[in-house]
């Protein structure tokens, strides 16, 4: 499995270990409010749904993402709380239609309204909503530079200059050396001649 695919999975295990605690505090809240309170289904929708929202918070900030920055605190937080407003009217839009466009009105309709229909829809947008813009993970911005210097180095020691490096090969001139030539036979230059040989052949030239 690809370490980024390897990273969603386990990423979205959690957040849905965190949902699990949260479905079940909302459920309770949800019906708690309905029996015991007698309030209104809606009423009774948004008191869980606020409640469930705290508990996620909790849970995915210390624990499913508790390796993002935690130096913009306030932003996570508004940002956190705007989406998760923005589910809790998908999953109390939801109930809202079953109980007063449609006409189901009893509990077991209301609970799968809101806490199958509506739940399944709001943890969608929640989950990309919480990966994209809450605790999104940005690359610091000298990440870049060490990549590429750890790159020039790994390349140095292995012998091989890295890209646009500037070339420290040789560069000087050659000097042909004949084989045949020994320590008394005075020194040569370039064209293998010693300086005896090219004044005679200057001497040849004058003639």
């Amino acid at each position: 499995m690809r370490p980024g695919l390897e990273r969603l999975v386990r990423e979205l295990a959690k957040f849905g270990a965190v949902g699990a605690l949260g479905f079940l505090v909302n459920v309770a809240i949800f019906n708690l409010c309905i029996h015991t309170f007698q309030l209104a289904p809606i009423r009774s929708g948004v008191i869980s749904q606020v409640v469930a929202i705290g508990t996620n918070y909790l849970g995915n900030r210390y624990w499913t993402y508790r390796h993002t920055d935690k130096n913009r605190i306030h932003r996570e937080t508004v940002l956190f709380f705007l989406f998760s407003g923005v589910g809790l009217v998908l999953e109390n839009g939801i109930l809202a239609l079953s109980h007063y466009g449609f006409g189901y009105t009893s509990t077991l309709a209301d609970n799968i309204a809101k806490n199958v229909i509506g739940l399944a829809i709001g943890t969608a947008f929640r989950f990309w909503a919480y990966r994209s813009w809450v605790f999104k993970v940005t690359a610091g911005p000298g990440s870049r530079a060490a990549t590429d210097g750890g790159e020039a180095a790994e390349q140095s020691r292995a012998g091989h200059p890295s890209p646009g490096a500037p070339d420290t090969g040789d560069a000087g001139v050659r000097i042909a050396v004949d084989p045949t030539g020994s320590a008394g036979s005075g020194p040569r230059d370039v064209g293998g001649l010693t300086a005896e040989e090219q004044r005679e052949d200057r001497r040849e030239l004058l003639k």
